[in-house]
Parts: structure tokens; sequence; C-alpha cells
């Protein structure tokens, strides 16, 4: 009898550990991989988060103050983040919204982001992500980039 109620008891505790992962998690976990790879500076694992055609956009300022979109290629953004340590690179993020719909997914993650420790810029990023084989990756990525009203 004692037998019994412990694994009726233990059940209680280790099922709800083994919970499938919902889609929304799934989507976060893939979007966190990105922000470890640029901690971690691996080229490898940031380069892995997106999907082939993957399109990265950033909306910023020139010197003139005029409003621009720059555009980067996955493999230029993924030897950048390789040419600094491990640690350097800390982009804190947030999820405000994430949205799944069968294979399309959608993350709005206001972040901070510190070189070596030091703040640098806030902003927003803005992620479409496509749920393929080989699990969720980035499509589309854009975002902001400002130096204050950062709360």
């Amino acid at each position: 009898m004692k037998k019994q109620i412990f694994l009726i008891v233990m059940s209680f505790l280790v099922l709800p550990q083994l919970k499938a992962q919902s889609p929304i998690d799934s989507v976060k976990n893939a979007v966190n991989d990105l922000f470890v790879a640029m901690k971690t500076a691996d080229q490898a694992l940031l380069a892995s988060c997106f999907a082939d055609s993957a399109v990265l956009q950033t909306i910023t300022k020139n010197k003139a103050g005029q409003l621009i979109v720059v555009n980067e290629k996955v493999a230029d953004f993924a030897a950048s983040i390789g040419r600094f340590a491990k640690g350097d690179l800390d982009e804190q993020i947030s999820f405000d919204v994430v949205k799944v719909d069968g294979d399309l997914a959608i993350a709005w993650t206001p972040y901070k982001f510190y070189l070596k420790t030091v703040f640098s810029h806030c902003g927003v990023n803005s992620f479409q992500l496509v749920k393929q084989k080989n699990g969720w990756k980035i499509q589309y990525l854009i975002d902001t980039r400002r130096k204050s009203n950062c709360e």
C-alpha cells in the first residue's frame, strides 16, 4: 500500500514535467537560441537559427538623421558575432507577443543590448518564423535601435 501511494504521489510530481512543449514554447526556444548564440559567440549555432532564405533588416537613422532600413546577410551577421569573445554580447529580451498559426509564427521582443556589460542600445525585434522539418527557423527579422526611452 505504501508503495502504491508513493507511486501515485510521484506521478503527480513527475508527469507535469513530461508535458509536451507547446508551439509557443517551441517558438520562444527558437528565438532564445539566437541570443544564446550571440552570447556564446557561436557562429554555427547562430546560422542554424535562420531559414536558408532569411531576411535581416534594421530600422535606424543615418548621419543626417533620416530613417533608413539596412539589410544584412545571415552569413555576415554570423561572422560579425564570431569576432567577439564569449560573454561580450548580451541582448536581454522579453516576449511581448508570440502567436502561432500552423507553420507560421510571430514574436515581438523588446530588448536591451549590452556590449561587454555596458549598455549600448535598446529597441524591439520583430520575428517571423517558419516551422521546418528541423524545427522553427527565423525567416524574417527586423529590429529598431535607439539609445534612449528604453523603459
